[in-house]
């Protein structure tokens, strides 16, 4: 099964999002890497900046040398300027489409049946002679006419097309009548058949596995689903579904796809929401007591699969549905021995601050277990018990803090572009505390209003290890320095980010 991702082109346009040319480098060589079959790179004749990014990322991708790599592909109207920009920025493939349906021949077109077949087959007969794969789409193929969407699709084959693309273009099919469609094209044609899936009613993944119980042999994704209004199909709910569900493989290396759902999180500015299936927050997340129970006896009770497969961890969340296995769980991975009253107490306390809103971090959970047991075995290596951060209009933030580093006082300055920054710096020149690259920072409110609880997420590397931390408070920048202090005693503490998590 062949793995078209379009992130690039349809899910650039999602409102909102803008990518410079190096940013788009960077997702191409991830999605290379992750083993997708086509990367469609842009829409060249939209500007130069975009038909600079498709050379470049051609130019990028064609430097790898491997057999495997992906084909770069870019979209061309059917028209032969569209067509000559596109194969001049050096891609592999175009993606040559005119709409078919009545409502856009009708009103945006202004063209007659005979005239979309005949300037269909020219475009793809010209795109032939320019020595490139060519991949055929009929735009709104899902409300056209059957007989002359087989037509068109028959001419365009016989035009010398290596592949055609039924579009579902504002998401208007559902998996019955998709499968019927495509199971029709399919008996009709001898090239592969494609199709590209809309998310308007919630469908595009359910919508591009019928098309494959139908025969298609290719499906257009993008990286969390980006795409015009309510995204397209997302690659990795597609993938992970054709692996586990119906036994298909492709090229994907699925323990990637957290990987680059964050790259792209990070580039777009496109938050992927904690219940998102595969690579959401909460995917492998459980609080309630009785799923808590069941998966710690056996991952296979309320998982459908083991995380780490797709580069995802399981968590096991602290909160008000928290029953007694979880946190005798978490106490006992904190090193302590607790008494029964003992655990009872911590989870009144646990319940307690969930009835507030206030989600459990690991850095909270621990502050309760000290309170309630009597002083942690084996104190942190790293505290903060003063700290001072100056910010405001025309002065460069600065951040000053007292750390108890192997019980040693020591004092530190620095300063950064931002309050976070300023006290990343001032951590950095701590003598003791190891050198660390700040790769996630992730800010979320617990609740609404101006005075809620900010839960800060963030992730640092380290001398080869990779460490996440918590820190939640009223004030974002104590709950930053909570979280940056949360992570790099863990990396003092030589322990890295794999596993199960406890918050």
């Amino acid at each position: 099964m062949r793995i078209f991702d379009t992130t690039l082109r349809d899910g650039e346009q999602t409102p909102g999002v803008s990518l410079t040319c190096s940013e788009k480098i960077e997702i191409a060589e991830a999605l290379n890497e992750l083993g997708v079959d086509a990367i469609e790179a842009g829409f060249p004749i939209t500007s130069e900046g975009e038909a600079e990014s498709v050379r470049e990322i051609a130019r990028s991708i064609a430097e790898i040398k491997s057999v495997s790599r992906a084909e770069i592909c870019a979209l061309a109207r059917s028209n032969f300027k569209d067509i000559d920009i596109a194969v001049d920025s050096g891609v592999d493939s175009i993606h040559v489409f005119i709409a078919t349906s009545p409502l856009h021949r009708e009103y945006k077109l202004k063209m007659s049946k005979e005239d979309v077949l005949r300037r269909a087959v020219e475009a793809v007969e010209y795109a032939k002679s320019r020595g490139v794969i060519v991949e055929f789409s009929a735009e709104d193929a899902t409300r056209t006419e059957l007989d002359f969407l087989i037509q068109v699709f028959k001419a365009v084959e016989e035009a010398g097309a290596d592949r055609v693309d039924i579009p579902d273009t504002v998401g208007v099919m559902t998996p019955v009548a998709m499968k019927y469609l495509v199971s029709r094209v399919v008996s009709e044609l001898r090239i592969p058949v494609s199709v590209h899936c809309h998310n308007d009613f919630g469908l595009a993944v359910a919508n591009s596995l019928a098309a494959v119980e139908a025969g298609a042999q290719q499906a257009h994704v993008t990286v969390n689903g980006l795409g015009e209004r309510a995204g397209n199909a997302s690659l990795e709910q597609f993938v992970a579904s054709l692996h586990y569900l119906y036994g298909v493989k492709t090229r994907i290396d699925l323990t990637k796809l957290r990987e680059v759902s964050e790259l792209v999180e990070k580039l777009t500015g496109i938050q992927v929401p904690p219940n998102y299936p595969i690579v959401g927050d909460n995917a492998f997340s459980h609080e309630s007591g009785i799923h808590v129970h069941g998966v710690l006896e056996h991952p296979g009770t309320y998982e459908p699969l083991m995380p780490e497969a797709v580069g995802m961890r399981r968590r096991i969340v602290l909160g008000k549905h928290t029953g007694r296995h979880a946190v005798e769980d978490a106490v006992r991975k904190l090193g302590y021995d607790a008494r029964g009253e003992e655990i009872e107490e911590i989870m009144r306390r646990v319940k307690d601050y969930g009835d507030r809103g206030i989600k459990v971090t690991e850095k909270l959970f621990g502050r309760i277990v000290a309170e309630v047991i009597g002083g942690r075995e084996g104190a942190r290596k790293l505290e903060v018990g003063e700290w001072l951060v100056v910010t405001g209009s025309g002065i460069t933030p600065s951040a000053w803090i007292r750390a108890k580093v192997g019980g040693r006082d020591i004092r530190s300055w620095g300063w950064g572009v931002g309050p976070v920054d300023a006290l990343s710096n001032a951590l950095r020149s701590v003598e003791g505390i190891p050198n660390f690259r700040l790769s996630r920072f992730k800010l979320n409110a617990t609740s609404k209003g101006t005075d809620a609880p900010g839960e800060v997420y963030v992730k640092i590397e380290s001398n080869g290890i990779t460490a996440e931390g918590y820190g939640i408070s009223e004030d974002i920048v104590r709950a930053s320095l909570e979280a940056l202090l949360d992570s790099l005693n863990k990396v003092m503490s030589d322990e890295n980010s794999s596993g199960e998590d406890t918050e």
